[in-house]
């Protein structure tokens, strides 16, 4: 969702024709701000599809996890078969299935067609992130140019992201829950006409292999820790099934050791993790998206169910969150460009981590303005650590190597979100939300310490010294290859 998915910018000419910069730019906007928004309003409508669908709490885990996770399984694998079948093909068709995709959400029958639906919501949104940039990369070839396009295709997922709640709020309360997912089906019709008429065609010079065996361990891996996450609670964590579960996911790691170094182009290049900047960053990515995911979660829950407000004042509520967000990013690109990845790494994490402390008292009576102020503060944590988070993932690494990290960097965040919302959903799994939220919140803080501690690591002179070595060895080892 972020740069962080951005390629190397190998792509094969075009058409002869003119190429409309500008409105492709606008097309790519329009398409990923669909996917953007989706992220938030869906968790403005989380209380009303539990009271009108009657889903448990470890469902409406799984309708947000269901996207999520779809998403961090198949970011990387998408872009490798944009890169090969053609950029604008499989944007159109991700696109197509996006907006299938929320069709069939708006018509769910039950709670386990809409996370079924949600999946396939998903096969489509990973289409559209890094094809995306891949198309902007291609179209805007004067790096000047094209680093105005990538911080107004950034700057357009910030403000749906912000703009979600308050939309979601206004079409759960005037219309009903499945109106969230309504909206996005002319949206994306208009986009795929304009794609089809304005986004010109581009494919890699070279595009990476398929990597069955590395896509299926990474499926199996993912998919058994969330689902033991949500469903350790109900079913008791020595059930044989969550104890299988997680007995899947240690096998699926070890098979990922053993078969990745062996494929000629892995799905996941182990070597990267010798970079300490890389594992530091994709770790924060995960601690930080599980904040994200898990406040988000717990806050519209608690909004509506505990404090009873209706899904337009509880997304006005959040503004200070999203706000917080986007003037956050906006100085922390500031900050990177002149002192470095460390400060604002630092400050955003340190900052999450008051926001989330600041909610570990929460009553069903605290104040409003105590609310907004804690608020508030997550939002400029989540908003300061973003850009660096993606500087220092690909520092060091070669720069065609770029597109691949940061696809990797992308896959954590999304299973971020999906880990952060099944572990505070399975600890206010209990007798009472907001006594269960106590905790919670703690644990979301303590993710907001884990940031600080690996951002500092990960920026030291010995990181940034490692990540140099390791880039090294890449480009030597692909020069020999």
């Amino acid at each position: 969702m972020t740069r962080a998915n951005t390629p190397a910018p190998t792509t094969t000419a075009g058409p002869a024709r003119p190429v409309r910069r500008r409105l492709v730019l606008a097309i790519c906007c329009l398409s990923v701000g669909v996917t953007g928004i989706d992220l938030s309003i869906v968790n403005v409508a989380l209380p009303s599809i539990g009271e009108q669908l009657h889903a448990s709490l470890g469902s409406l885990q799984w309708t947000v996890d269901a996207y999520s996770l779809v998403l961090a399984c198949l970011l990387v694998l998408s872009g490798s078969l944009a890169d090969r079948f053609g950029r604008k093909r499989i944007f159109q068709l991700g696109l197509s299935l996006f907006s299938l995709g929320s069709l069939l959400c708006a018509t769910a029958p039950g709670v386990g067609w809409l996370i079924a639906f949600r999946g396939l919501q998903a096969v489509g949104g990973s289409m559209l992130n890094p094809v995306a940039m891949s198309i902007i990369v291609g179209v805007f070839t004067d790096r000047r140019e094209r680093a105005r396009a990538i911080g107004v295709w950034g700057s357009a997922i910030g403000t749906t992201l912000a703009a979600g709640p308050v939309l979601g709020g206004l079409l759960v309360g005037g219309i009903g829950w499945r109106s969230v997912f309504w909206v996005n089906v002319p949206i994306g019709i208009v986009a795929i006409l304009l794609t089809h008429a304005f986004v010109p065609e581009s494919k890699a010079v070279r595009a990476r292999a398929f990597d069955p065996p590395g896509q299926a361990l990474i499926v199996v891996l993912f998919a058994s820790i969330i689902a033991a996450t949500i469903e350790g609670p109900r079913h008791g964590w020595a059930n044989p099934w969550i104890v299988g579960l997680l007995v899947l996911a240690v096998l699926a790691v070890a098979g990922l050791l053993v078969v990745e170094p062996r494929r000629s182009e892995p799905l996941i290049d182990l070597r990267f993790f010798r970079s300490p900047s890389f594992s530091g960053a994709n770790t924060i990515s995960v601690v930080m998206s599980a904040g994200l995911g898990g406040f988000l979660f717990l806050t519209t829950l608690y909004l509506q169910d505990v404090r009873h407000l209706s899904p337009l004042h509880a997304g006005l509520m959040i503004i200070p969150l999203a706000a917080g967000q986007a003037l956050a990013a906006n100085l922390s690109g500031r900050l990177l460009a002149s002192r470095g990845a460390r400060l604002p790494l630092s400050l955003g994490s340190a900052l999450l981590a008051i926001g989330a402390f600041l909610l570990v008292p929460l009553t069903a009576h605290t104040s409003s303005a105590y609310l907004l102020l804690a608020y508030a503060v997550f939002g400029l944590g989540a908003g300061m650590v973003s850009p660096p988070v993606t500087h220092t993932a690909i520092s060091g690494l070669p720069p065609d190597q770029a597109g691949v990290a940061g696809a990797l960097a992308a896959s954590a965040r999304q299973f971020g979100v999906s880990i952060g919302v099944a572990v505070t959903g399975s600890i206010v799994a209990g007798p009472g939300f907001v006594d269960g939220s106590h905790a919670a919140w703690a644990v979301l803080g303590g993710c907001g310490l884990v940031a600080l501690v690996l951002g500092v690591v990960s920026t030291s002179s010995w990181a940034q010294a490692a990540a140099a070595r390791t880039g090294r060895r890449l480009a030597t080892a692909q020069s020999q290859e």
